[in-house]
């Protein structure tokens, strides 16, 4: 999927990232992804409609907004979290939410809140909410932990119009700003209807578990039924309008990871590594499964960050 912004891979100290953060969006703990304390990313603010908008990039191995840093920091807004590339699980409310190019996701920013990285490049749009109007316009539906559904027309309308609003000037992309909320809006409205249905909550807990687990091998489609108390089948019939299976969905995430532990590896990594760490433990199912949906072969994701040519 195409970026929405430029990525920054500069060098910096960690506590230059970690005060830039905390300029813009406000305090965070940063634990930096190596030993040395420099980072690779970029803070830096821009002017979105009528939205200030933070946009991110690091390779951290976790930024958290502890109870310490609201107290200190209150944050009077919500993130509008878009993840342009890279990855990323985000930790709210009890909830765990794997983030992929193309994700966007709501975090509460008076609420503790975890963002994981692993130590591998990552950037983000992060979009400033203003409190008192979403909760203004929308109540209790816009709290914390809502992920915007990618299967879902509005989410194409409203990654449009944040591709539009980052190409305005502030001035004209006010009007946009409006029809942003609108959209939202319609977005909230379909939810709570979804949610209603045990079924929707039954898929919406077991793409939590998914995001969790999906690293342990031993963590297949039997055993998520099993946590989820309903059988294999039922698990089935209820993923049949997300169009795969919950196993499909399981390998797609491990794959995800893979492919981008892969693009940002460090020297002494190998493909072998990076497959076990991700989920799998069967090499040739991997190489298979990978090239099938990438079309390349791991070994030449790997080499390929590595700035080798790849005949």
């Amino acid at each position: 999927m195409q970026t929405l912004s430029r990525i920054t891979t500069e060098p910096i100290p960690i506590e230059t990232l970690r005060n830039d953060i905390s300029q813009i969006c406000g305090a965070f703990e940063i634990e930096p992804g190596t030993r040395g304390g420099l980072s690779h990313g970029q803070a830096r603010k821009q002017t979105m409609g009528g939205f200030d908008t933070a946009l991110v990039s690091l390779d951290a191995k976790v930024a958290e907004r502890t109870r310490t840093c609201i107290r200190r920091d209150p944050g009077e807004y919500f993130f509008m979290l878009v993840q342009d590339f890279g990855q990323c699980v985000v930790h709210q409310n009890g909830a765990a939410t794997l983030l992929t190019p193309g994700d966007m996701f709501i975090v509460d920013a008076t609420q503790p809140s975890k963002f994981v990285y692993d130590g591998q490049l990552a950037h983000q749009i992060s979009v400033h909410l203003p409190r008192e109007e979403m909760l203004g316009r929308f109540g209790s539906a816009c709290n914390g932990g809502v992920s915007i559904d990618r299967a879902d027309p509005l989410w194409v309308a409203m990654r449009a119009v944040l591709a539009k609003m980052l190409l305005c000037p502030p001035q004209a992309g006010l009007q946009l700003s409006e029809v942003f909320y609108g959209l939202m809006g319609a977005y909230f409205q379909e939810r709570s209807s979804q949610t209603a249905d045990p079924r929707g909550q039954v898929i919406e807990r077991a793409l939590r578990l998914i995001a969790l687990h999906y690293r342990d091998p031993g963590f297949a489609p039997g055993v998520l039924a099993d946590r989820l108390g309903v059988s294999l089948r039922s698990l089935q019939r209820y993923f049949e309008p997300l169009g795969e299976t919950p196993g499909q969905r399981l390998v797609q995430t491990r794959l995800a990871q893979a492919h981008a532990d892969l693009s940002s590896a460090r020297p002494d990594t190998s493909v072998a590594d990076r497959a076990y760490a991700c989920g799998f433990n069967d090499l040739s199912h991997f190489y298979r499964a990978f090239r099938h949906r990438y079309g390349v072969t791991p070994g030449d994701v790997l080499a390929s960050s590595r700035g080798v040519i790849v005949q």
